[in-house]
């Protein structure tokens, strides 16, 4: 280490350099969230959940005349579903089983013990998770325009309902990841996310269902967030409160309840 010594009226006095201690918080946020989104995108298997499974079905369904879907273009009812799948595929089944495997190999336990605060840490995961999609609703949008979507609606809509389903999604992976074993989350997310891609209304309509399971369907955050979205970019529709505060509703539960029963070890 070196040293520098300035004098003064009252004499020499050390002082060292670099000076010693934690980086900016904004700093070690935007660094850790980084290397979320490197560690997710190398990662292969999340990477075929969370991407190339949304693609696959689009493109499949989009252009081949499988599921009846209603009155329009097929693509026009799929891809809000397929949008609503991304978000959930990223914020609740990939980062369920991440976090739940780096708490088991003891990497949040090391990590908690760095100046990056908890919160800070899961700031980061939760800018991951938002890159992620990012890239995600970027792809699906592209290969949608070219299977002939036609979206309505308008783009706040769309944004806070995509926000309020990533907090939604977010509270409940983590709740899953910060309470079970690895084993049972990697299992446990998995099945969650089969269930509710064929009973969430993202490729087979919710009223293809019994009344009686419609009315418990349409509550859960999967089916507010893809009818939410259908609403207004097959549409047209303003605003749908509706979904907007179921997806309010399970953010909330979810995210304190991880809040509170999160295990770090």
């Amino acid at each position: 280490m070196t040293t520098t010594s300035t004098t003064g009226s009252t004499g020499a006095t050390g002082t060292y350099a670099p000076r010693p201690g934690a980086a900016p918080l904004g700093r070690m946020i935007a660094a850790q969230a980084v290397l979320e989104t490197k560690m997710l995108l190398r990662n292969g298997e999340q990477l075929l959940l969370t991407v190339i499974i949304p693609t696959l079905l689009l493109v499949l369904f989009g252009s081949v005349d499988i599921i009846d879907t209603g009155a329009g273009e097929a693509v026009d009812f799929l891809t809000p579903g397929i949008l609503a799948l991304a978000v959930m595929s990223t914020a609740f089944t990939g980062q369920a089983i991440a976090t739940g495997f780096e708490r088991r190999y003891g990497v949040l336990k090391r990590l908690a013990a760095s100046p990056l605060p908890r919160w800070a840490l899961m700031t980061a995961k939760t800018a991951s998770v938002l890159v992620t999609e990012v890239l995600q609703i970027a792809l699906l949008t592209v290969i949608a325009f070219a299977l002939g979507w036609s979206p309505h609606g308008n783009p706040a809509a769309v944004l806070l309902l995509l926000v309020l389903g990533t907090a939604a999604f977010s509270g409940l992976g983590l709740l899953m990841a910060g309470t079970l074993k690895a084993e049972a989350t990697l299992a446990a997310a998995n099945l969650v996310f089969l269930l509710l891609l064929v009973g969430g209304g993202v490729i087979v309509p919710l009223d293809r269902f019994p009344d009686a399971a419609q009315s418990v369907l349409g509550l859960l955050p999967i089916s507010a967030l893809s009818d939410g979205l259908r609403d207004v970019l097959q549409h047209g529709a303003a605003m749908p409160w509706g979904d907007l505060g179921i997806l309010a509703g399970w953010a909330v539960v979810g995210l304190a309840a991880a809040g509170k029963f999160f295990r770090w070890e």
